[in-house]
């Protein structure tokens, strides 16, 4: 997926809040990355309520029909990496080197977001629901 940004629901007080954050998947498609901050409200969530969604979709390039976007929203649950992972660390920085500065923090950390299904829309009305197993690359 050439797309860096994506919107992560979480659940605040038994309220739906979405924010924006930066993301990393697997190579398969297995698991999703975020590197997020304590201090954040949507890891605050996380850590009360695993329950999350990702919504992934197709940078804005001005078209007329802004639906014919190709779009995923995952579903899933969120768990902290307690262990430092360097290679998922090198992983993130390909991704995003300006963000160094933030493993140099110690308020960050990784969660890993396990994919229950996904729904993808490839444009306006084409829509395919996944498992998953659907989900992941073999």
């Amino acid at each position: 997926m050439k797309e860096r940004v994506a919107h992560l629901a979480t659940l605040r007080n038994a309220a739906p809040m979405a924010s924006m954050t930066l993301y990393l998947p697997d190579r398969d498609f297995s698991a999703f990355y975020v590197h997020v901050s304590r201090l954040a409200w949507h890891t605050q969530d996380m850590a009360q309520d695993a329950r999350v969604a990702l919504s992934i979709a197709e940078t804005d390039d001005g078209r007329a029909d802004p639906f014919t976007f190709m779009r995923v929203t995952v579903r899933g649950d969120a768990l902290q990496i307690q262990d430092k992972n360097e290679d998922l660390k090198r992983r993130w920085l390909e991704r995003f080197p300006a963000q160094a500065i933030n493993f140099e923090l110690a308020d960050f950390s990784f969660w890993k977001i396990t994919p229950r299904d996904a729904r993808f829309v490839a444009g306006f009305g084409r829509i395919h629901n996944l498992s998953a197993t659907e989900l992941k690359i073999p």
